[in-house]
């Protein structure tokens, strides 16, 4: 991958952080008017409309029958738990302690990635990214947490089910992620609507609803779709790492939007955290390394991973199956879907 698409995946990455992170205190100003899994299919159901709105990608990749099960994993894990958790904890904490609680979800999604997933991050990424983990960790200390238990905890189990839900959707990051995203989004908004209409839940007030919709269609819509587009190009991993500044701007728009209160370690972390993002963009990993003979489906060019034959003129992007040939050579790459390789 060149410098300039890390640099487009790294901005991509960054924008979804911020349109995520504004979604935690917008969603704490609503949780008085709308109980927490009512709220949840209100945020996941707008989500879903902002998808309707977009048109699919000619060139990319259909979802095939073999994608269902990792599909239904992500959406149960990532759409359907994850937003009850972080809702429900969120009751418990203040806007700008629960904002900053989000910070788990990096370690976490790292944690799967190298552990589980057999992705790789350099030492210097390593580093980039433990200073943004510190940073979050840095804000969380704070004497709120210790008054009650639950509400940290609970938002300490949506961050793991988003961090399963973050390596699960790396496999799907080459499928068309519009389609993906629908699927997502409407079926859990529809599925918690009604659970929570059968527990009994009143209806908010149109204007609750309303600011819910939009909420959903910002922070878990279009930030949804370019987290997918991020990590296509830079590994749940290093996305992962770009996200931890999702918390940071949920505790900015907390100060005057909840009356929250900063203090000077805020500021401490906040630099730390800005810091370790800054490595982590600038970070370049490259060394001789193999790719084994590999066949798939996604949208893409032909560059030097995808050098075959068509029978008939192509236009650029495009997607079909294809496979790829053994090829050793050196250049910087990331844990994409084709980099991964011991080291």
């Amino acid at each position: 991958m060149t410098s300039d698409g890390r640099l487009r995946g790294s901005a991509l990455g960054l924008t979804s952080a911020l349109l995520f992170g504004l979604g935690a205190p917008a969603s704490k100003l609503l949780l008085p008017q709308a109980p927490p899994l009512l709220l949840a299919a209100l945020l996941y159901l707008g989500a879903g409309a902002a998808f309707l709105a977009v048109r699919r990608g000619r060139a990319e990749a259909p979802l095939r029958r073999a994608d269902a099960p990792v599909l239904a994993a992500s959406v149960i894990s990532g759409a359907l738990l994850a937003p009850v958790l972080l809702l429900w904890g969120l009751l418990r904490v203040s806007g700008l302690t629960g904002s900053l609680l989000l910070n788990l979800e990096a370690p976490f999604t790292m944690a799967l990635a190298v552990l589980a997933f057999g992705e790789h991050l350099s030492l210097r990424e390593l580093a980039a990214a433990a200073l943004v983990v510190g940073g979050g960790m840095l804000l969380g200390a704070r004497g709120e947490l210790a008054a009650s238990a639950a509400g940290p905890v609970a938002i300490a189990l949506a961050c793991l089910c988003w961090a399963l839900d973050n390596n699960l959707s790396a496999r799907l990051a080459m499928k068309d992620p519009v389609q993906v995203l629908r699927i997502k989004t409407l079926f859990a908004g529809a599925v918690n609507l009604a659970l929570a209409l059968a527990a009994g839940y009143r209806w908010p007030k149109a204007g609750t609803a309303a600011a819910a919709l939009a909420v959903g269609a910002a922070s878990y819509g279009i930030s949804l779709l370019l987290y997918l587009k991020a990590q296509r190009a830079l590994g749940a991993a290093r996305q992962a790492a770009l996200f931890a500044a999702a918390p940071f701007a949920g505790a900015v728009l907390a100060v005057p939007l909840l009356g929250d209160r900063p203090s000077a370690w805020d500021a401490v972390a906040a630099a730390m955290m800005a810091a370790g993002v800054a490595v982590l963009v600038r970070a370049r990993h490259a060394h001789v390394h193999r790719h084994d003979v590999i066949t798939h489906e996604h949208a893409h060019v032909h560059d030097v991973h995808h050098q075959h034959e068509h029978a008939h003129a192509v236009t650029e992007p495009h997607s079909h199956v294809h496979t790829h040939d053994a090829l050793t050579h050196e250049h910087a790459h990331v844990s994409d879907a084709h980099h991964r390789h011991r080291h």
